[in-house]
């Protein structure tokens, strides 16, 4: 094992390293820290060195607080939930967008190596209320428009990929 370097007394952003605490569940080092704000919080050590972690949380409410604040069209709707896409306590738009890092080009569908197999999930009020395996693509892309119809009855997208063949079996 490596020896830890001392942080003690150094700051971090606005964060100054009181003590050290014990061991991360990664082996790194924990700090025990003060920030300017008043609050205390402790660090990993990697966090601290990369500039993850600068504050308690006080800088990213700050920050967030002033682009609320300069940003005319978010002052506007500001409390709007129709406009945030929040159905029943869910985040609609995360549920229902694709992100940069989909592979299968449809939202909640992944294909997974070890067992071949393609996974469908859903998740509403961070409960997963779809989790099933398929080994073909179009019964996944199947089950998981039928849970958005089922979950999220009023909502409709705009951009869906085509339709998969029934018959066609996709290989990842």
């Amino acid at each position: 094992m490596t020896r830890r370097i001392d942080l003690t007394g150094k700051r971090f952003g606005r964060l100054v390293v009181v003590s050290w605490v014990g061991h991360a569940g990664n082996g790194n080092a924990m700090w025990h820290c003060q920030c300017d704000c008043g609050n205390t919080l402790d660090v990993d050590s990697y966090r601290l060195r990369r500039g993850t972690t600068q504050s308690c949380g006080c800088l990213r409410r700050e920050r967030s607080r002033e682009v609320m604040l300069t940003t005319p069209v978010l002052r506007e709707h500001a409390g709007c939930a129709a406009q945030l896409g929040v159905a029943n306590g869910t985040n609609v738009s995360a549920s229902l967008n694709i992100r940069v890092t989909n592979r299968s080009g449809v939202v909640g569908v992944s294909f997974d190596q070890a067992s071949q197999t393609w996974n469908a999930r859903l998740m509403l009020r961070g409960r997963i209320v779809l989790n099933q395996r398929f080994h073909r693509f179009n019964e996944a892309v199947a089950a998981r428009r039928e849970a958005e119809a089922r979950y999220f009855p009023d909502r409709t997208r705009t951009a869906l990929p085509p339709a998969v063949n029934q018959s066609t079996e996709m290989t990842h």
